[in-house]
């Protein structure tokens, strides 16, 4: 089995403080320590602040427009939206007369539906699906980042205590659906670089 770089060899005695003996032992010292240094730099982890191009430091997210008939839906998901980013912290949030790029959304589909039955066919499940559509703009540079016409979340929720979950509302699985979408819309626009 061959010795590791910076032990001495099995046969090998340890340097002694004799004068000659100590540059091959300061000049094997200072190669191991080199090495052991490129090696902890290879293996190191760093973390960028953005994935974003230097140009972009804000963003405006206008009022999202409503196609459904859910009643505030739009302002629940903008503001969902907003928080995201002002808690991610990547580009702040400002007006769209001064923002880097802008983020206009339009919620196309709210849908409450059965998605499981109880064993006595009772609606004992039910699922919350959205979508919207999504354009990102860099409005330095002129041009989408992305544009998503059919980004869907969704979030099932039960109505009645099961094992291992209690009894929510639509509201819960509204909201859950809500925080989906602002996480992907998030992710979208700080990693689509």
């Amino acid at each position: 089995m061959p010795e590791p770089p910076c032990a001495p060899a099995r046969n090998e005695s340890l340097p002694t403080d004799s004068p000659r003996s100590s540059k091959p032992s300061r000049r094997r010292a200072t190669l191991c320590a080199l090495a052991l240094g490129l090696a902890c730099g290879a293996c190191g982890y760093t973390t960028s602040t953005a994935l974003l191009p230097s140009h972009l430091k804000t963003v405006a997210i206008p009022v999202f427009e409503n196609g459904t008939i859910e009643y505030n839906l739009e302002r629940d998901i903008t503001d969902a939206v907003i928080a995201r980013f002002v808690q991610d912290n990547h580009l702040k949030v400002v007006s769209e007369r001064t923002a880097d790029a802008v983020i206009h959304g339009r919620v196309t589909l709210y849908k409450n539906s059965v998605f499981g039955f109880s064993s006595v066919n009772r609606a004992q499940e039910y699922r919350v699906t959205i979508t919207v559509s999504v354009i990102f703009k860099d409005q330095v540079k002129n041009r989408e980042i992305f544009n998503d016409a059919g980004l869907t979340k969704f979030s099932n929720y039960y109505v009645t205590n099961v094992p291992g979950d209690s009894a929510r509302t639509e509201l819960d699985g509204r909201k859950a659906a809500i925080t989906k979408i602002a996480d992907e819309i998030l992710s979208r626009a700080v990693e689509s670089w």
